[in-house]
């Protein structure tokens, strides 16, 4: 009966293992890596403390399962050690039994991962991006303290300083760039302020005493005070449902059906076009209608919307295949904990950690690589990584029984 004191004694020392390697591990990974990014990327402590919240959400798929593999190989590692599972067998116990609260704990650790990934996560990534947007002055003030520049190789422009002091630029100089890359424009000053204009998604800088020229004016101007106003980074504005990671699972079944209803229209606007190319061409023609862009402007939006709902339905799979990568790795833990017969943490962190760097997660991420390009059924490649881990498991287990 799986209620009987030897089961809950096995419960008990696998959630004690698993929740303070899982608290363990989910820490270095926040302040080793992703707080000392974020640093780096230079967002202010007051930015970084309000985005750990947030960001430990995102951490738990991947230290879930890496806790729930090292518990079980720490617990019947220990177990085999002290030649308990022997004394188990010999009395005529299946080995099944011993390694029943193994599973319980990767089928629990699966579904709160994948509860996790239906609403949570979803919703923090669009918390941190928000966060991102609305304090985007802020932000835009760090890395220039920081790096001296904002230069984004997809905006039209970048800004260069000196030095900032408080909310002032020291010696600002402000570059754009045409299509071609090549400079049409530069403007440098003593100092200035700069403010963003959320409701233009704009960057207003007030320049003082400085001179300007452009392409078309060799010899430039000088001025006492000008206001320059360029667009928003792209990586500060808040198109966030654009994106597959930060969609719930209903807003990604909604917006997939959405796509998929447009992609179709643009089928009969294309037929449309084909029948009638010189419609395109009128430059009469309303603009604004789809019926008036050429064959090559309809095909290309399709395409992008193909290669969203493509990538909607490799998240859709990713999630519940990372859910899932628990309970493979469970399948996996229990034997070799057992066969090692090893009680010492070290041994354990090792043995666990060889096949998540080297199989399981370089395999997943190719697969899910793979699968967003599109030349493939998505299925297989991500599904891929708990495909092997469970055959794998499924093997050691039958061995297991044998012996």
């Amino acid at each position: 009966m799986f209620g009987s004191i030897f089961h809950r004694m096995i419960l008990g020392e696998l959630l004690k293992v698993f929740l303070m390697s899982l608290v363990g591990i989910t820490g270095i990974l926040l302040m080793a890596g992703i707080v000392a990014e974020a640093s780096q990327q230079g967002l202010a402590p007051s930015q970084v403390l309000a985005a750990i919240p947030l960001l430990i959400p995102s951490t738990l798929p991947f230290t879930i399962p890496t806790t729930t593999l090292f518990a079980c190989c720490v617990v019947y590692g220990r177990l085999s050690a002290d030649n308990e599972i022997l004394a188990i067998k010999s009395s005529g116990v299946n080995i099944l039994q011993v390694v029943r609260p193994g599973l319980l704990l990767g089928l629990a650790a699966s579904g709160v991962t994948m509860g996790l990934y239906y609403d949570l996560i979803p919703t923090t990534h669009r918390m941190l991006r928000q966060m991102a947007y609305e304090d985007a002055e802020e932000l835009l003030y760090s890395m220039l303290r920081r790096e001296k520049c904002v230069n984004v190789p997809s905006a039209p422009y970048s800004i260069w300083v000196r030095s900032v002091e408080d909310r002032k630029l020291i010696e600002p100089v402000i570059k754009g760039r045409g299509p071609d890359g090549k400079e049409n424009f530069v403007a440098q000053a003593k100092e200035a302020e700069m403010r963003v204009d959320m409701a233009h998604k704009e960057i207003v800088i007030r320049m003082r005493f400085g001179s300007a020229k452009t392409s078309d004016n060799d010899g430039g101007f000088a001025f006492d005070q000008l206001e320059q106003k360029i667009s928003l980074p792209s990586m500060l504005e808040p198109d966030i449902f654009h994106r597959a990671r930060d969609m719930t699972w209903q807003e990604m079944r909604e917006k997939r059906k959405d796509w998929v209803e447009k992609a179709a229209i643009y089928d009969e606007e294309i037929r449309k076009a084909q029948a009638n190319p010189a419609a395109a061409a009128d430059p009469a023609a309303d603009p604004a209608t789809p019926r008036t862009k050429s064959v090559a402007q309809l095909r290309h939006e399709q395409d992008y919307l193909y290669q969203q709902i493509i990538w909607v339905d490799v998240e859709m799979l990713m999630r519940p295949a990372q859910a899932v990568g628990c309970l493979c790795f469970v399948l996996v833990g229990c034997p070799v904990g057992i066969w090692l017969s090893r009680s010492d943490y070290l041994s354990s962190f090792i043995v666990c950690f060889l096949p998540i760097i080297l199989v399981y997660y370089p395999l997943m991420l190719c697969g899910v690589g793979m699968a967003k390009e599109g030349h493939f059924d998505p299925v297989l490649p991500v599904w891929s990584a708990d495909v092997l881990m469970g055959a794998i498991g499924g093997g050691l287990f039958l061995r297991l029984l044998r012996n």
